[in-house]
């Protein structure tokens, strides 16, 4: 599995698209209510729940964010209980249940991204989309056809345990508004990865993420993101109505 976290190189009319079956296969699994039952009152009958229902993502969760250990280790449960009970990651689980008690606008806005992206790349697999609480390492989880939402890095720019962490520019992105935003740049760079891209010259890794924002941009039927390289693409395509939004990811 690969794991694409969200960090600060990101900067900063609802459209309806054609394609309603596609919207409609899109659901968003909120994990972290069954996690927060388990990590607040070691709810055993949640801890069954993560495991059965939701392995691949407690997996995920023990170790390749939290790193705590082997899923399949005998004392892992405790291992995890015990990781969770830090006073800040209570604040945190508290926050997340407080905030994020419904995820409607969320869901539509992302069905109706997705809906426009399978109309335009119609092998385009609309993704299962699950929501956790980590512990402020990564924001966004792609891997295996699955996006995962780490609500506990987007509480929004004035929650107070931000303030001991990160500077006013990286908050700027840690709201409400980002996640879908965030879920499509990052589930589009999976899909059409920068061959080396860590040894790849600035200004080609610039235009590349450049191309992709653009594309997600189209696809959130707004101008979400706003960076040099995208208002490239931008023009390019002006220039270029006959280009897909396909051939330009793949060019």
């Amino acid at each position: 599995m690969c794991i694409y976290c969200l960090t600060s190189i990101l900067g900063c009319q609802l459209n309806l698209w054609p394609d309603a079956n596609a919207a409609e296969e899109l659901r968003i699994e909120r994990y972290d209510r069954v996690q927060s039952r388990f990590l607040t009152t070691g709810d055993y009958s949640a801890l069954q729940q993560m495991n059965t229902l939701y392995p691949m993502e407690t997996r995920t969760l023990i170790e390749n964010m939290l790193e705590i250990g082997n899923v399949d280790q005998e004392d892992i449960n405790e291992r995890l209980l015990k990781f969770y009970q830090d006073p800040t990651l209570q604040n945190i689980i508290s926050e997340v249940g407080k905030q994020y008690a419904m995820m409607d606008d969320i869901k539509e806005e992302m069905s109706s991204a997705f809906a426009f992206l399978h109309e335009e790349i119609p092998e385009l697999e609309i993704p299962k989309v699950y929501t956790q609480i980590g512990a402020l390492g990564q924001s966004i989880i792609i891997g295996d056809n699955n996006i995962g939402i780490c609500l506990d890095k987007y509480l929004g720019v004035d929650y107070s345990v931000y303030k001991k962490y990160y500077t006013p520019s990286q908050t700027k992105g840690m709201t409400r508004e980002n996640i879908v935003p965030d879920c499509l740049l990052f589930y589009l760079i999976s899909l059409y990865p920068l061959d080396n891209f860590e040894t790849s010259p600035q200004k080609v890794r610039d235009a590349h993420i450049g191309k992709v924002m653009y594309v997600a941009n189209k696809a959130l039927g707004k101008s979400f993101f706003d960076t040099p390289d995208v208002h490239r693409f931008e023009e390019f395509h002006k220039k270029h109505p006959d280009y897909t939004l396909r051939k330009i990811l793949e060019q």
